[in-house]
This record gives C-alpha cells, structure tokens and sequence, in this order.
C-alpha cells in the first residue's frame, strides 16, 4: 500500500509584524494623525536635547576697604627700598623692636575738643559791652520826651506838687554825673591795652613764628618739670589761655577746662611761670598789639611729656 506524500504545513506569519504594517497603513490612511504623531515626535525630541544648568553665579566683588596711610614724625630724603606701608613723607627707619608691630601713639585717647569756644566766648562779652555802653550813653544824652496832657476830668482834679528848683537841679546833677560816668567807663576800656586772641586753629602769619617758639620753650620746660606726683600714674589734657606782654612778661594764666586731677592743673599753671619771661614781641606785632593770650590744648601723656597744641 503506497504512502501519500506529505508536505510541510505552511507557516503562519508573525502576528506582530501584521499588526504594524496594519498600524502603519491606518496611520498613511489618516492625514491628521499623521502629522499629529510627527510633531510629537519633534517635541520630545526637542525637550531631551535641552540641557538644564544653574545659573552662572558671578564672583563678588570685594568692597573697596580704602587706602591706609600711616602718619610719620621724621622724614628721610631717600626713599626706602621696600616700603611696607604708605606715609605723607619718606621715612627709612629700623625700629627698635624685633617683630613687625605698628607704633602707638603716646598721647591719651581724648574726647572731641573744642578750643575756640572759649576764645569765640572772650570776644562775645567784649563785643556786648562795648554795645551795652554805647547804648546807655546814648540814653543819657537823649532829650526827656514831652509829656502828654493828661485827659481833661469832670472831677476835681487833686493838686500836684510843683517841682521846686532844687529838684530840678538834683536831676541834672544825676544825669550829669550818669554821663561822666560812661564817658569814664568808655575812656578807660579805650586805654586798656590791645589784646590779640590767638587760637590753635586760626594763626595770623605775623605771629606764627612768635606762637611756635612759645610752644617748643613749653613743651620743654614742661617734660623737664614734669610732676613727680604725676609720673607713671596720671595724664590727661586741659584748655588753658596764657596772656602775654609786650615785653615777654606773664600778664595772666587761665584754666578754662580742667584735665579732672588738680596735679595736672597746678603743673600747666606752674610751667608757664617756669619758662616765663618769653621773648619780646617782633616789631611789627608790638606796633598794634600789647598783649597777646594763647589758648591751647595742653597734654601730659602718659610718657611723661608734655604738649600743647
């Protein structure tokens, strides 16, 4: 009995790929969706191409801190080689120390200072007695105003004594001797001598030279004496006025404010009388002036110094 042949059974084909060519073919078919799917695929593919970072944070910039300049006390013609700070003028120094310190400064650490209050304040009760005279004398010799009438009363009027004449003359006697008395006060303060107020901060040029000299001759008198009560344990600063004769004599010496330690005060008043008599005035301050006062600041630090400025 002779056998049938047989033959492979066909193959079915992927059901996916009939899936996706269906897919494709519906998505052709339909325009809309086409384009709907194309634009999709741009936009993700925009958006995984962006690349997000933080922003660019800029450095800050450093506030300006400045330009440090140190005040020095001596000056060099030649520069130094190395300069290691800024100063108005050229100081090569060594020091005395080993390490790299900043000097300090011997003097005190002192409040805000107002020295030409005290000369501003002579010069205002000057000026206002000077008005308060002229005032008075011209009150005295200015005619009496006319009395008015008194108003005419129904009633019976009560008799008024009469001036006698002896009155009469004891009221022109007191304005008499008023007038002679300002005219005395006024040619008195016109004789006083003339007095030239010289503060630290406004210096006339004619008595600059006289000024300075004044100040060093203190200053040196004054750390030669210095108080032993003082030394090491007490400074300070006190306003002080020193008037001055023509002929270098001490006139008077005033304390205007007080450094808080009577010593202090005692040795300023004391130093001035120690250094006195001081030069005579120079020809041409002596032709308007016969007295000058000096009101200075003056500072015993705790270097035991003295300085007046």
């Amino acid at each position: 009995m002779s056998r049938r042949p047989t033959f492979p059974k066909a193959q079915p084909k992927p059901a996916a790929a009939s899936t996706g060519r269906r897919w494709w073919l519906a998505l052709a078919a339909q325009p809309v969706l086409l384009a709907a799917f194309a634009a999709s695929l741009l936009l993700h593919g925009g958006l995984l191409m962006l690349q997000f970072a933080p922003p660019e944070v800029k450095p800050k910039r450093d506030k300006d801190r400045g330009l440090e300049v140190v005040l020095v006390n001596a000056r060099h013609a030649q520069r130094p080689d190395k300069p290691e700070v800024l100063a108005q003028a050229n100081l090569d120094g060594g020091g005395n120390t080993d390490q790299e310190v900043r000097a300090k400064s011997p003097l005190p650490p002192q409040n805000k200072q107002r020295d030409g209050e005290a000369l501003a304040e002579a010069k205002r009760k000057v000026q206002q007695m000077e008005r308060t005279q002229q005032q008075l004398l011209t009150q005295a010799k200015k005619p009496a105003p006319p009395v008015a009438p008194a108003p005419v009363q129904n009633a019976q009027p009560e008799p008024q004594p009469v001036a006698s004449g002896l009155d009469l003359l004891d009221s022109a006697a007191a304005v008499a001797r008023l007038e002679a008395q300002i005219d005395r006060n006024l040619e008195e303060y016109a004789k006083r001598p003339r007095k030239k107020f010289i503060g630290a901060r406004a210096r006339e040029y004619r008595f600059a030279q006289y000024v300075e000299d004044w100040r060093l001759k203190i200053e040196r008198i004054g750390t030669l004496n210095y108080p032993d009560a003082a030394r090491g344990k007490l400074y300070g600063s006190l306003l002080l006025s020193v008037t001055i004769r023509a002929d270098g004599t001490v006139d008077q010496v005033s304390v205007h404010r007080s450094s808080g330690h009577k010593v202090l005060d005692d040795a300023a008043v004391r130093i001035v009388k120690l250094a006195a008599p001081y030069a005579e005035f120079p020809p041409d301050v002596k032709r308007d002036t016969d007295m000058i006062e000096i009101t200075r600041t003056w500072t015993f630090t705790n270097t035991d110094q003295v300085h007046a400025n």
